[in-house]
């Protein structure tokens, strides 16, 4: 919910920055309404395209990090240990 309303504030400063010059009135002009329209479109259009691009390639990133902590760990599923544990001195 906070990427969306990040996202959302990001588009509309943009889009007003774009398109509203002049704030004399109270209401939008009709060139400022069709210019925030295709505005908000574009931006909305992008934003899919990108969580689409976003979407594919999030199984392959968590299939190589599960690969790769798999690596990490020994046959038992645990952290493979290089020196054995100091225990009880043998006799």
């Amino acid at each position: 919910l906070r990427d969306f309303l990040l996202v959302y504030n990001r588009m509309t400063e943009l889009c007003f920055r774009h398109c509203v010059c002049n704030l004399n009135y109270r209401l939008l002009t009709g060139r400022e309404e069709s210019c925030l329209d295709s505005c908000a479109a574009r931006l909305v259009r992008a934003n899919h395209r990108l969580m689409g691009a976003y979407v594919g390639l999030v199984p392959a990133l968590l299939q190589r990090r599960a690969a790769e902590h798999g690596a990490l760990a020994g046959p038992s599923g645990l952290p493979a240990s290089p020196d054995p544990a100091p225990g009880p001195a043998e006799s």
